[in-house]
């Protein structure tokens, strides 16, 4: 076999249809790219959940002299009703561990966390004491994901007011995580689609330009594999540029934003220590996938298109 030849009708290939193969590789970029995001996104979620669900914890708030649940109708929670919510934590088998924070101990985090120093924000502080601040137990779990037994064990007892769950608080950025991940990957979808279309136009093409010389080659006993071998040239070439450039993007993303700070760029998101972030593995990863998937869904439509194309 003349790989000569094959390279040679491959660059020929690349002449007649320019425009077709700029369009291709555009096409497999911009929806490489988002898969390729898709990818990040759904090692994000994945991270997040893990290092939150490490971290949850449950917290039990007592009654105050304010507290109007049902629970709280003899005001504050009292010694007795404090050991009996003790009692509880230690039994159950979910919890590993439990810790009390006093008033005080609420009002100083409140202070620290809520107080700023503007005027409004120091009347409210002024409003606001020690007795107005709950009691409460900060429960840690053996497994986090199984908080519901110890959730109803201590949610209707007498002293206990609300039981909250740092799930409720956290949902909401889950779900917007995993719709923008949905998202990408739909419309990476949709431009898949039209990169596979686009190949088989590219194909279908290339064939009729080149239908003398496919006829030629027939006659002289050619075989198939050595007919399809230049329009199999010319797609992966135009899948590795679509590869490369999306994992250029996904490496710019991460560089400038996750990481970010360089160049008199803002900080990136990992200087946030509220989750664990992506890294360049996951990065790597995500361009790993891409760059099989650009490959895959190239080759085998030309080789599938090629047969339908090159019967003369």
């Amino acid at each position: 076999m003349q790989l000569r030849y094959v390279f040679s009708e491959a660059r020929t290939g690349f002449r007649r249809n320019l425009s077709m193969t700029i369009a291709l590789i555009v096409t497999i970029f911009v929806s490489l790219t988002l898969v390729g995001v898709g990818l990040l996104l759904q090692a994000q979620a994945t991270k997040a959940e893990n290092y939150w669900g490490n971290k949850l914890q449950i917290t039990v708030f007592l009654c105050t002299a304010n507290s109007r649940s049902p629970q709280c109708t003899n005001g504050a929670a009292d010694e007795a009703q404090k050991q009996g919510i003790q009692d509880v934590l230690t039994s159950h088998p979910e919890v590993a561990s439990y810790r009390f924070q006093t008033k005080q101990e609420a009002y100083d985090i409140w202070r620290r966390v809520y107080i700023g120093k503007d005027k409004s924000e120091q009347q409210v502080l002024s409003t606001v004491t020690v007795e107005d601040m709950p009691e409460s137990y900060w429960v840690t779990l053996k497994d986090p994901q199984k908080y519901q037994g110890v959730e109803a064990a201590v949610s209707g007892m007498d002293g206990v007011n609300n039981v909250q769950d740092l799930r409720a608080v956290l949902k909401p950025i889950y779900e917007f995580i995993n719709g923008m991940k949905i998202g990408a990957l739909g419309v990476a979808a949709f431009l898949l689609l039209a990169a596979v279309l686009q190949v088989a136009n590219t194909i279908r093409l290339a064939a009729f330009a080149r239908r003398r010389e496919i006829g030629i080659m027939r006659l002289v006993g050619a075989s198939t594999l050595y007919i399809q071998l230049p329009f199999v040239m010319e797609t992966l070439v135009a899948a590795v540029i679509g590869v490369v450039l999306a994992a250029l993007a996904i490496s710019a993303l991460m560089f400038f934003k996750v990481y970010g700070g360089y160049f008199g760029l803002p900080p990136g998101l990992r200087s946030s220590p509220i989750v664990e972030w992506i890294d360049w593995w996951d990065a790597a990863r995500a361009i790993g996938g891409i760059a099989i998937l650009g490959v895959v869904l190239t080759v085998i439509p030309t080789l599938v298109m090629t047969r339908k194309y090159l019967k003369v």
